[in-house]
């Protein structure tokens, strides 16, 4: 019995090197033999999406319908969040603003709700440097990486070409994406974008408020659904 266990000993060892060596390659952008890869890469999971099915027991067919699908009830349209404080109930209403250009020049009657404390400028630089900044510079001069370091073509500066933008049509275009930049109400929520727009108005006259201590450490809310899903159709 000792004697067969040392006639498998070679045999083991030379499968064991060539299960290490299948692992290499000459090409450095792959990753070679991978055990267990969704460890790696995991599937991106969408919300509103039943990933229940799994496509070699039911078929490719069967999970489609199932996937295009929404596993829960979107919200009715024109549905309003609710808010316990009424100083912020205004953030909930809906945009009426249309995505036009006639809607871009109505927008420049619209003026911030905000009070615009300290507190407020600080915290509209803080996410002014977290969505901005790439394109815009950090003093808004057009000058951000995505442009000296993308070739990108340079937005206005603020204290520029922008310098009499009306903080009305600076939240339309942030709400609604402007030429070259995308929407971002899905990643602002409309108190934030006019908090933005505080902290703009300053770089607009070539000044620069000092950041609050502390103030970097909140996460920036994102729009709810119902509010995304109304600026999406209109």
């Amino acid at each position: 019995m000792k004697r067969l266990n040392h006639n498998y000993f070679p045999v083991s060892v030379v499968l064991l090197a060539a299960t290490l060596l299948s692992a290499c390659t000459n090409d450095r952008n792959s990753p070679g033999y991978e055990y267990m890869p969704d460890m790696y890469r995991s599937p991106a999971v969408e919300a509103y999406v039943d990933y229940g099915m799994d496509p070699f027991h039911y078929g490719d067919s069967t999970v489609l319908v199932q996937r295009n699908t929404p596993s829960a009830r979107m919200p009715v349209p024109g549905t309003i969040a609710f808010s316990q404080d009424p100083s912020k109930v205004q953030y909930n209403l809906p945009y009426q603003v249309e995505k036009t250009d006639e809607g871009y020049e109505l927008a420049a009657t619209l003026t911030t709700p905000l009070a615009e404390t300290e507190e407020e400028i600080a915290r509209g630089k803080v996410l002014y440097e977290r969505f901005c900044d790439h394109c815009h510079g950090g003093t808004g001069k057009g000058d951000g990486p995505v442009v000296e370091i993308g070739n990108h073509p340079p937005p206005g500066a603020y204290d520029g070409a922008l310098k009499d933008l009306p903080e009305g049509k600076m939240f339309h275009s942030i709400t609604y994406g402007k030429g070259v930049m995308g929407p971002h109400a899905g990643l602002l929520n409309k108190e934030d974008r006019w908090k933005v727009i505080a902290y703009i108005k300053i770089l607009q006259h070539g000044e620069e408020p000092a950041a609050e201590e502390g103030d970097n450490t909140s996460e920036p809310a994102g729009d709810t659904v119902e509010e995304t899903a109304q600026s999406d159709n209109q």
